[in-house]
């Protein structure tokens, strides 16, 4: 597995946080905007420590971390602008955290306290999606009914961006999304965040040709992007969603990044990956080479640094005391909203369940 992909990629920070230019891609930002990019950076990857702790801790039953992805996340959620709509999968959290989405939303779905039933209207970002790939076919529907609506075409047209990982491209879903958004010139951007592993599988045991390449077979154009660099990132999904809402159609940006945690909760990495790959992404760290560059060009101290690490410790503590204060689940809400009216199969299972907890009550 190579940390630098053959055919290079999109990229506008080094690994040194050093600012360098691509005439593809050219973008400006103010000093405040690269200040703002590393706060974004930091809290988002804090947040999601917390997630994993809580789980440690019993209090989620499942987290799916993003250590490692926090500038795939932050740059393309930055690029979005209100109108745009996204679709998640199940690790997005810095996305959702780029919208103003207040952060408590995923916690009570890993909780077990609802079913993550957000109105993806009122923040136009969808809900988390579980089933992997689903959420490509339902990105790409929305998209073609933005265009049926004459939203497309102007300056101030909408676009869709999917979110998916390398392993879902393995899915049909996927590949039938990139068919329908081809033929019917969707607006919107199919981005992959190619952390190398689909759970346990490498990417090279999924295909043989690198992920953005596949847009050729079905008619649209594909990038590649340093994933750990978030301005690299926002840059190249700016450009894409651009180009989808004044009608351009597709693209599909491979974010080439890395998991440097576990899956899930549920996953323990060591079993299937050696400990110098991971090494080598390190030195890629995405905050760490914004640290640099803001340094570097004088743009921060370590005033500045301390005073991000102490916002996101607080935003973290609250977020947790938040979480704890949620009602424990009743295990047999599991069995409410299967059916609007109910079945009798249901209530027999139901009672049975009743049944079966009853045996552990003291008597």
């Amino acid at each position: 597995m190579t940390v630098d992909p053959a055919g290079g990629y999109v990229q506008l920070l080094t690994p040194e946080g050093e600012r360098v230019e691509d005439a593809t891609y050219p973008v400006s930002f103010t000093d405040d905007d690269y200040r703002d990019f590393y706060r974004d950076l930091v809290i988002v990857r804090r947040l999601d420590a917390e997630g994993l702790a809580l789980q440690r801790q019993g209090e989620l039953g499942l987290w799916a971390g993003l250590l490692g992805q926090e500038a795939a996340q932050v740059g393309s959620g930055r690029a979005l602008r209100p109108q745009d709509m996204a679709f998640p999968s199940y690790r997005e959290h810095g996305v959702l955290y780029t919208r103003g989405i207040d952060p408590i939303m995923p916690f009570g779905l890993f909780r077990g306290v609802d079913q993550g039933g957000w109105d993806p209207r009122e923040f136009n970002f969808h809900m988390y999606t579980l089933v992997i790939g689903a959420q490509t076919l339902h990105a790409t529907g929305y998209a073609m009914g933005i265009t049926l609506d004459g939203n497309v075409g102007t300056d101030d047209g909408e676009a869709v961006i999917a979110y998916f990982g390398d392993g879902a491209t393995s899915q049909g879903e996927v590949n039938e999304a990139f068919v329908w958004g081809s033929v019917h010139n969707a607006p919107i951007v199919f981005f992959c965040q190619n952390n190398q592993w689909a759970i346990s599988q490498p990417f090279n045991s999924q295909s043989r040709n690198p992920v953005y390449r596949r847009a050729d077979g079905f008619g649209f154009p594909g990038v590649r992007v340093d994933g750990n660099d978030v301005l690299a990132t926002y840059a190249v999904t700016k450009a894409a969603l651009d180009n989808a809402r004044h009608g351009q159609g597709p693209t599909l940006v491979e974010a080439y990044t890395y998991r440097m945690g576990a899956h899930t909760s549920s996953d323990d990495p060591t079993r299937y990956r050696i400990a110098s790959e991971l090494d080598s992404w390190r030195a890629r760290d995405p905050i760490s080479r914004v640290k640099a560059f803001l340094s570097k060009q004088g743009l921060a101290d370590d005033d500045f640094f301390a005073e991000v690490d102490e916002d996101a410790r607080k935003i973290a503590l609250g977020l947790r005391e938040r979480v704890l204060a949620m009602p424990g689940p009743e295990p047999v809400t599991m069995f409410d909203n299967v059916y609007p009216g109910g079945s009798p199969e249901l209530d027999v299972q139901r009672a049975e369940f009743d049944a079966y907890r009853a045996t552990f009550q003291a008597p």
